[in-house]
C-alpha cells in the first residue's frame, strides 16, 4: 500500500509534524506531536478493519487517565458526561475503553483531525477547572460510600422530620446503629458553613448522632470558619483521595458496633 498520499493528507489537514510507520499488515502507527499532560505522546494507530480503515487509540487514552483518576471516577458522574459528550461531538466510538473513529469516504485527514480533537477533550478531565472538580467531588464521595456501606443502610440527602423544607440537610446518613452517623462532604467554605449551622441545630434539638466531615482540600479553607466547624463535627478528614483507607476503616468499625 502506498501510504504517501495518506501521510500528505494528514500533514495538510492536521499539522506537518506527522509521520506513519508500518507496524504490521494493514496497520500503521500515526506519530504526532500531541501529548498527555505527563509528556507521553497520544497512541494512535491507523488499521484495516474488514473493508474499511479506522483510527484507534487501542485503549491507551482511558488507561493513561487511570494513572491519575480512579476508573470509577472516569466512568461516572460529570467526568463520564464530559468524556461521552467529547466523543459524540467528533463521532468517536468507545468500544469498552478503546476509542475508535472510522475513516469515511477515504477522508483520512478529516478523520485524524477529529480523532485528535476528541482525545484532547477527553484528556482535559485530568485538569478540570476547580468549579467542575468541586461538582465531581461529591459524586466521587457518593460512589466511595456506596462501595463501603450496604445500600439499605445509606441514606443520601437525609433531613430530620422537624426540617420539612430541608434547611439542615445531611449529605449521607448511615442508619441502623445506636447513634446514626452523619457524613458531610466539604468541597468549599460555603458548604462547610451550612454543615456547621446544621450540626449546631441538631445539638439544639438534642439529636443523638456521630458526625464526620470529609474535605476536598482542607488547606483551602479559611482558618476561623474551619475552627468553628471542627468544634462541632465529631471527626474530620482533610481530603478524600489521601484518606480512603482510613475512612473505610472508620466506617467498618462504626458498622460493626451498630
Amino acid at each position: 500500500m502506498n501510504i504517501g498520499p495518506i501521510k500528505d493528507e494528514f500533514k495538510s489537514r492536521v499539522c506537518q509534524q506527522i509521520d506513519l510507520e508500518p507496524v504490521g499488515e494493514g496497520r500503521f502507527l500515526v506519530m504526532t506531536p500531541f501529548r498527555f499532560e505527563d509528556g507521553d505522546h497520544f497512541n494512535i494507530v491507523l488499521k484495516r478493519e474488514d473493508d474499511s480503515w479506522i483510527l484507534s487509540d487501542e485503549a491507551s487514552t482511558i488507561m493513561h487517565l487511570s494513572y491519575w483518576l480512579d476508573t470509577d471516577a472516569i466512568g461516572s458522574g460529570n467526568r463520564k458526561q464530559i468524556v461521552d459528550s467529547s466523543l459524540s461531538a467528533f463521532s468517536v466510538e468507545n468500544r469498552d475503553g478503546e476509542l475508535v473513529i472510522p475513516v469515511s469516504d477515504n477522508k483520512f485527514g478529516d478523520a485524524l483531525f477529529d480523532f485528535v480533537q476528541a482525545l484532547t477533550k477527553v484528556t482535559d478531565i485530568s485538569f478540570l477547572s476547580r468549579e467542575v472538580v468541586r461538582s465531581t467531588f461529591m459524586e466521587d464521595l457518593r460512589t466511595f460510600l456506596r462501595s463501603k456501606v450496604p445500600e439499605d443502610r445509606l441514606q443520601i440527602n437525609w433531613r430530620d422530620e422537624r426540617d420539612p423544607k430541608g434547611t439542615y440537610p445531611v449529605d449521607f446518613r448511615i442508619n441502623n446503629m445506636r447513634r446514626p452517623l452523619f457524613i458531610y462532604g466539604v468541597p468549599s467554605e460555603d458548604k462547610m458553613n451550612v454543615a456547621t449551622i446544621s450540626l449546631l441545630m441538631f445539638e439544639k434539638w438534642n439529636l443523638k448522632f456521630h458526625s464526620v466531615g470529609i474535605f476536598e482540600d482542607q488547606e483551602a479553607i479559611s482558618r476561623k470558619p474551619l475552627t468553628r466547624f471542627l468544634d462541632v463535627v465529631g471527626k474530620s478528614y482533610s481530603s478524600l483521595d489521601e484518606n480512603k483507607d482510613r475512612i473505610a476503616d472508620y466506617i467498618d468499625e462504626a458498622l460493626r458496633e451498630a
